[in-house]
């Protein structure tokens, strides 16, 4: 994306024009998005000693990157004015029955899981479940996932979600070159009928870290010596093939992985779910890994995401999955209860040695396709691949029988037909009628059936190419004939847990996603004050888009002149974001924040190369850095260098400044999040952009903390090069349980040339950019439309607005906080940012009281926690953001000081900390109604100060048992037995 054509969409965009002058009225809809009203405001700033939003900007923020100029983002008329502009976007598109396939396919999202789930603030405005006692729902709902996973895969252990197929075939490749303890030149072989974007996206991570990637047919190896030909004679540490293939067809691999296994290279197969109800699973042929999405499990196409990529894997290599995993454990109680297992493999904790940079995934897609299973059971499930692989069958029939060459032998739902020199003749005759092909080459293309095809489809086909209908057209499909050869045929049972057979009334399924929710804590509960992740409104204005079939109906490959509307939103909220930020250009391709920042560093290291100074690869992270930083830079072959921290909690510059010299010959960047996590706004800020570009390095800002900038101060200006932002943050599209998100890519101009493109789609991304980082051309489109939305709503006075009213929210905590918990960082007059840090580690060691036990104790007040220990050990950072009300934060506040005068009783010696209301929290309801030997009052414990009976959240299970879980590892749906005692 040129930035000449971002400057000309900015300026034609209808959100472009500037905002009010000051003083003028903010936009209506910034009353519902920001929680104080005037009086609250009023009394806040009185609390925290300032005499306006303004007075406090000016003290807390340092004058030399405050914006001068206001957001050039004018607000809409109404929310319904939105709406109307929504409308008239979607009207752009123009979906066509989508035959392209690839990895993307029509389906049938139940509408009781689309408004119980995709629809519902229940599930999508939770965050990842790391307070498992109050995640119990959605963590029982991504264990479904995982058993899907691995019955249908025939593998051991399988991952909550991940970001789609071709980044988790990625995952894949890194994961089998990790174990493999290889030579260093020894290359991981993709059969040339992988996807074409999942080849794309692995070339683009092997080439960052050196890894030899050798693409060939790989059909023909039955024994080492034709795999070490298909190598070039070079090491095979992995292979990696599609079941089935991109042209349809279905290839008995297990000759393939039993000569790779006797070479000691492990195989993965990028397997098809539905199919996989059908045909032999590939753990019964040799597969040690498999990856995939479950788009196809009822989650729209929605123009290539979000869609809950996935990875399974043989025993022995779980400790190497890249993501999270649900297991099962016990809680204090004995009884069973779900947690996130082996979480010490993550970035969170092992930084540069994680086993990927992956924090979050796609959880709510992978509920949805886990509910998709449910609702409709194994039977269900292969009814469906039934009816697919019989129209195929009879399609390919009747095509043969017409002349044609339809090059697939054995197939479940994709067809290769051969038409010399006439692809595009084709392709285009297709379209004229409604349908969309995918064109394999000038001779070749390919089409896809899927859940939504029919007789109907079927014979649109054939009166596409010409070809006459049988006589009996009611015979379409009606026959048991599939292409599946025998001998590949499934023999094995799957999903045989009672919830695969237990939902299958919309009465049940209804009930059971109730169930489900209720055990679960989400904002539409109450506050959700996690430091760094800014837990806000997800207005439902925003949401309403997203599962227009005009947006949500659309494959990612379809051609353009079908896509104005989609691509117009996507270039205009790039636009914005530019304007917001300062930068020049921005791809929205990154389908997590994660992912953002390997691309940016990838445009970083790009940069270097194309001014002959390849060699700068080293990466200076400060110790408080989010630990994906270091993850991201580790994946895009660069080297960490840790910067310390001073007793402020800034970026220690002494330390900085002697880094710089050292390495100032092969200095590629620095990695700063701003504000940082210590939740401050350094005043070296402009110093540490100066010394990093005289050493030749670049600046990457980490947007993370975006909500305390927006309006007030721009990264792209105060100078720093690159930064990825999260839509899912700051701009409102919802955490989901633990994603979707979007890690946009934002750069100067001089990075432009590097930013992501796509193989499939040159409109995506320059020409010279540096490849695919996600499966789809714009990453996770489908949910653009919430943050394009929430900007559009705002307008650049009330973005602005909300973030002076994120950062009084947090100085209005900190100041009635602080003298019962240590604010551990501050600025000038002892303001923070938009976070604050309260300091535990003295009431640790004086009392025994722990994060752990004042986290859980929240939740007897009705609260979920703040972030616990990071970026300090033994601290609670706390991100209250502009949507909470007064009344909420107060009723945060007053919480927690109650909960001080518990740990001063725990001080005076009236209790044990062993004994107290704090070390057994959270107490359920079984617990205050069962035998009582606890030295407090049951009342005391269940209702302590604030908590309205009537209005009381219980906690399903008491406080979880994790090494228990971690010595027991089931990570499937276990059966009863398993806990009997």
């Amino acid at each position: 994306m040129s930035i000449d054509h971002l400057s000309a969409t900015a300026s034609a965009s209808p959100g472009s024009s500037p905002g009010g002058a000051a003083g003028a009225p903010l936009a209506d809809f910034v009353s519902r998005h920001v929680g104080p009203d005037s009086a609250d405001t009023e009394h806040m700033l009185a609390v925290i000693g300032q005499p306006s939003l303004d007075a406090m900007c000016d003290r807390a923020i340092p004058g030399a990157i405050r914006s001068e100029s206001p957001l050039r983002v004018g607000a809409a008329a109404s929310e319904t004015a939105v709406i109307d502009e929504l409308r008239a976007l979607a009207s752009r598109n123009t979906v066509l029955t989508s035959l392209i396939g690839l990895g993307y396919y029509g389906t049938v999202t139940p509408p009781v899981v689309r408004r119980n789930v995709l629809e519902n603030p229940a599930w999508y405005t939770a965050y990842t479940p790391y307070q498992p006692e109050i995640s119990q729902g959605r963590l029982e709902a991504l264990l479904n996932f995982q058993t899907v996973v691995t019955d249908l895969t025939g593998l051991d252990v399988a991952g909550s979600s991940l970001l789609d197929e071709a980044t988790a075939a990625a995952e894949a490749m890194s994961l089998m070159h990790r174990v493999g303890k290889a030579p260093a030149d020894a290359v991981v072989l993709l059969d040339t009928r992988l996807f074409p974007q999942t080849i794309a996206v692995m070339r683009t991570r092997a080439e960052a870290i050196g890894l030899p990637l050798v693409v060939a047919d790989l059909r023909g190896v039955t024994d080492e010596a034709s795999l070490a030909a298909a190598a070039d004679g070079k090491h095979v540490v992995g292979v990696m093939v599609q079941y089935p293939d991109a042209s349809g067809e279905i290839v008995d691999w297990a000759p393939l992985a039993s000569a790779a296994h006797a070479a000691g290279a492990l195989v993965t197969a990028c397997a098809d779910l539905l199919a996989l109800t059908l045909v032999t699973e590939p753990g019964a042929w040799g597969a040690d890994i498999a990856v995939g999405s479950a788009q196809r499990f009822g989650v729209p196409m929605g123009f290539g995401g979000p869609h809950a990529g996935y990875m399974a894997v043989h025993r022995g290599l779980e400790r190497q999955l890249p993501g999270r995993l649900v297991g099962v454990s016990v809680d204090a109680e004995g009884h069973q209860a779900y947690r996130l297992a082996l979480q010490t493999r993550e970035q969170h904790i092992r930084r540069e040695k994680a086993t990927s940079n992956i924090c979050t995934a796609q959880v709510l897609l992978a509920v949805m396709a886990s509910m998709y299973a449910v609702w409709h059971g194994p039977a269900g499930l292969a009814g469906i691949a039934r009816r697919v692989a019989g129209l195929t069958a009879d399609l390919r029939a009747t095509l043969v029988a017409a002349g044609l060459d339809v090059e697939t032998t054995a197939f479940f739902d994709t067809l290769t037909v051969v038409v010399p020199g006439r692809a595009d003749a084709v392709t285009t005759g297709f379209a004229d009628r409604g349908i969309n092909l995918h064109r394999v080459d000038d001779d070749r293309i390919s089409l896809s059936l899927d859940e939504t095809s029919t007789a109907t489809t079927v014979l649109a086909i054939l009166d596409a190419f010409g070809v006459s209908s049988p006589d009996d057209k009611e015979t379409i499909g009606a026959s048991d004939a599939t292409g599946i050869p025998a001998g590949l045929e499934r023999s094995s049972d799957f999903l045989t847990h009672p919830v695969f057979h237990s939902h299958h009334s919309e009465t049940a399924m209804l009930r059971y996603l109730r169930r489900l929710s209720d055990r679960d804590f989400a904002l539409d509960r109450g506050m959700i004050p996690l430091g760094s992740c800014t837990m806000k409104l997800n207005a439902t204005t925003e949401m309403e888009a997203i599962t227009w079939p005009e947006f949500a109906g659309l494959h990612p490959f379809a051609p353009a002149d079908q896509t104005e509307g989609i691509r117009d939103l996507i270039d205009q909220l790039a636009a914005w974001l530019c304007e917001i930020t300062g930068y020049d250009a921005v791809s929205l391709q990154p389908n997590a924040g994660s992912q953002g920042e390997f691309a940016g560093l990838l445009a970083i290291h790009a940069y270097h190369q194309a001014r002959g100074e390849g060699h700068r690869r080293i990466c200076l992270i400060p110790a408080s850095a989010h630990g994906t930083n270091a993850a991201s830079a580790v994946m895009a072959g660069l080297k960490v260098v840790v910067v310390k921290t001073a007793p402020g909690g800034t970026v220690d510059m002494d330390d900085l400044r002697a880094k710089v010299e050292t390495h100032r010959d092969d200095l590629a960047a620095i990695m700063v999040t701003y504000p940082s996590t210590h939740g401050v706004y350094e005043d070296t800020i402009t110093e540490l952009c100066e010394l990093v570009h005289e050493a030749g390095g670049q600046v990457y800002v980490d947007g993370a903390n975006l909500n305390a900038l927006v309006g007030l101060a721009q990264p792209g200006t105060f100078g720093a090069d690159v930064s990825h932002l999260n839509l899912h943050k700051t701009f409102c599209i919802p955490h989901g349980g633990g994603g979707p998100g979007v890690g946009p890519v934002a750069v100067r101009a001089h990075l432009a040339p590097h930013l992501p493109n796509h193989p499939l789609a040159p409109e995506a991304g320059p020409e010279t950019g540096v490849g695919p980082i996600s499966a789809a051309p714009y990453g996770s489109a489908g949910i653009l439309p919430i943050s394009w939305a929430y900007v559009r709503l705002m307008g650049g006075d009330g973005l602005r607005h909300a973030t002076q009213m994120a950062v009084l929210g947090a100085n209005y905590i900190a100041a009635r906080l602080r003298d019962h918990f240590p604010v551990l960082y501050s600025g000038q007059d002892g303001l923070v940012a938009h976070e604050c840090i309260l300091d535990v580690r003295q009431i640790t060691a004086e009392t025994g009281v722990t994060v752990d036990d004042i986290a859980k104790r929240l939740i007897d007040y009705g609260f979920h926690a703040p972030t616990m220990s990071f970026p300090v050990a033994g601290t609670l950072m706390v991100e209250p953001t502009e949507s909470e009300n007064r009344h909420e934060l107060d009723r945060f506040c007053d919480a927690m000081i109650a909960i001080s005068g518990e740990i001063e009783a725990i001080r005076r010696g009236e209790v044990a900390v062993a004994d107290s209301m704090l070390r057994h929290a959270p107490h359920t309801a079984l617990n205050v109604a069962g035998p009582w030997e606890h030295p407090y009052d049951r009342v005391d414990a269940a209702f302590p100060v604030g908590v309205d009976a009537a209005d009381k959240y219980w906690p399903p299970v008491s406080r979880i048992d994790g090494a228990y879980g971690d010595r027991h590892l089931v990570c499937s749906c276990p059966p009863p037995e398993a806990f009997e005692s």
